[in-house]
This record gives C-alpha cells, structure tokens and sequence, in this order.
C-alpha cells in the first residue's frame, strides 16, 4: 500500500500463489484481550481463509483505487507456500471470531494509510 500511495510499483516476491491467512489487527488485538480472561491454552488468531498474495495485491488495489501491475522478483529461499490457520479453539473457548472480512481490513487499513 506504501508503494502505491508513494507512486511506486509494489515488488511480489515469487508466482505470488503462496498462501496465507490475513487477519486485520483490531481483531488480534481483540482475540489477544480474550486470551488475557482466559486461564491459558494455545489459540490460533486467523480467519480460516486462504488467500494468495496475488489475490492480497487484488484486494489492496481495490481498496486504493489503484491498479498497476505488480514486480515479480526471485521467491525468497525456504518461503512456506502455504499457511490458514484454523480458529475454531478460539470461537470455542474465548469467544472470539475475526469481525472483518480481508476487504474490510484493506479499506481500513488504507485509510489509515492514505492519511500518514
């Protein structure tokens, strides 16, 4: 997103088909004030969602209003391909769900952003 507003083009490192699950900080930050209430255990902060990080750059160039085709560099050496957590413990036990969706974070998250 810096790229971006900056008039630079933004560098995908790889095809961009790695995965990961994105999940916006309001929600960690709530999942992470659940946790402090509770006595203990391990619970994974996620949204359940794959994304790709093509489909990431799709996301943010909505949320900018700005398309501009990507840079491909060489894929990092020993880059995970592919992570999603499941949360299901923490729905369970805290109470707590991711409350935005990937677009609804990138919105936000380029507001912030775009007034910086």
């Amino acid at each position: 997103m810096n790229a971006l507003r900056d008039g630079k083009t933004p560098r995908i490192y790889g095809d961009g088909e790695q995965t990961r699950d994105y999940v916006f900080v309001e929600d960690v930050v709530a999942a992470t004030l659940a946790a402090a209430e509770h006595e203990g255990g391990v619970f994974n902060v996620g949204t359940g969602v794959e994304t790709s990080v093509l489909g990431l750059y799709d996301g943010i160039q909505r949320a900018t209003g700005i398309e501009r085709p990507p840079e491909h560099a060489d894929a990092r050496p020993g880059e995970l391909q592919r992570s999603v957590l499941d949360p299901s413990r923490a729905e369970r036990d805290l109470a707590w769900l991711p409350q935005r969706s990937l677009d609804e974070a990138l919105a936000a998250t380029w507001a912030w952003i775009s007034e910086t």
